[in-house]
């Protein structure tokens, strides 16, 4: 009697829970690394399911329909996460995605939105709030998002050719209503928009120049991303890499481009403009070209656990803390030494030849979003 029951995929990644130190320290807004790299941006998972079953983030042969996703009880509540979201902003976060699995999956999102754009930065600004999604959902859900906050958006998509997107989501979802949702996404002014295309050798890569032209003087930031080795299920090889230098010289060859500088501390993307002033892509080399020296990303989970590092093995486990009443000051105090310990540099290690940590399994896209 009085025994509480630990669903088992709450224990697929089994996470300590993080020590409340006796000398309580108030935040400051500024927390750095032991790379000297500051803590700026907290990705939040609302979810761990999605509709699609791409083979890069969530192959249908593992994520079948046994596959034991995570209970409702087990996922952080609004209110929590927004309570999280909160502590991080007294550390110097100032901008918070919504990722998944499939974010607009998790219901009544919107009211996430709102209580999570009431939130202010150390310095009292407040907070870059966008989300990630495929894009299923977001024709029909644009307008609500946009009526309670949400400033932008990034939608992934992988090809405009409808069968290669169809066999690449294997969901046959059809690649105009994701289309259909990026105009809608539009329409009510949720800009700037970002398209995400995974590229993988072979699969898809042949799509690059179409995809381009087709953003070209939309207004619409096309970014490349390099097929990653994140988690253990989606049979990455490194033969399936298209190195971004390779993509910059496809499209050099159709559209002469000249780089931009950054626009942001830490950003992910290497920035390119069409000299002929029809927009700007994006180039994120996370394999050959790891940005590692200035990451300041910190994940939450869907349950509650802090990685700092898409390609972590364990985490920490903020949801007990929240869950044994510990108060925000508890909880900052907890969460200091974590992002202070932190020296995680795995694509740095793993390009330049060095053993990455390694040794255990590695927590799964769809787990802790991208």
């Amino acid at each position: 009697m009085g025994e509480s029951v630990i669903p088992l995929a709450d224990l697929r990644y089994a996470a300590p829970v993080p020590v409340v130190p006796a000398l309580l320290q108030a935040p400051t807004g500024q927390l750095h690394d032991r790379l000297g790299r500051p803590l700026r941006d907290l990705r939040i998972s609302v979810t761990d399911r999605c509709n699609f079953r791409c083979g890069y983030c969530m192959p249908k042969a593992v994520f079948d329909r046994d596959y034991p996703f995570l209970p409702q009880s087990s996922l952080l509540s609004f209110e929590e996460i927004t309570r999280l979201a909160c502590v991080f902003a007294a550390h110097g976060v100032t901008k918070l995605r919504l990722t998944g699995g499939e974010p607009l999956l998790r219901k009544h999102i919107e009211a996430l939105i709102a209580m999570l754009t009431a939130l202010r930065s150390a310095d009292g600004r407040p907070l870059d709030l966008t989300l990630t999604t495929n894009g299923s959902l977001l024709a029909r859900k644009a307008a609500a998002l946009k009526a309670a906050g949400l400033s932008r958006i990034t939608v992934s998509l992988d090809a405009l050719d409808d069968a290669v997107f169809r066999r690449m989501n294997d969901a046959d979802f059809p690649v105009a209503d994701v289309l259909a949702g990026i105009d809608a996404a539009l329409a009510c002014g949720l800009a700037p928009i970002k398209v995400n295309m995974v590229v993988q050798r072979g699969v898809n890569d042949h799509e690059i120049p179409s995809m381009a032209r087709h953003f070209r003087g939309s207004g619409i930031v096309l970014r490349f991303i390099e097929y990653m080795d994140v988690g253990a299920t989606n049979g990455w090889r490194m033969d399936q890499v298209v190195p971004s230098s390779q993509v910059l010289e496809r499209l050099q060859a159709l559209w002469p481009l000249e780089p931009l500088a950054a626009s942001a501390p830490g950003e992910t993307a290497e920035r390119w403009r069409y000299r002929d002033g029809a927009g700007e892509i994006g180039l994120i080399s996370s394999v050959t070209r790891a940005f590692c020296g200035d990451c300041n990303r910190a994940r939450l989970s869907t349950e509650g656990k802090l990685f700092t590092c898409l390609f972590a093995s364990r985490g920490h486990d903020l949801r007990a803390l929240l869950r044994s009443g510990r108060s925000d000051l508890d909880i900052a105090s907890a969460l200091r030494p974590l992002w202070e310990q932190r020296s995680d540099r795995y694509s740095e290690l793993r390009g330049s030849g060095a053993p990455a940590p390694g040794g255990e399994r590695r927590i799964e896209m769809h787990y802790i979003g991208g």
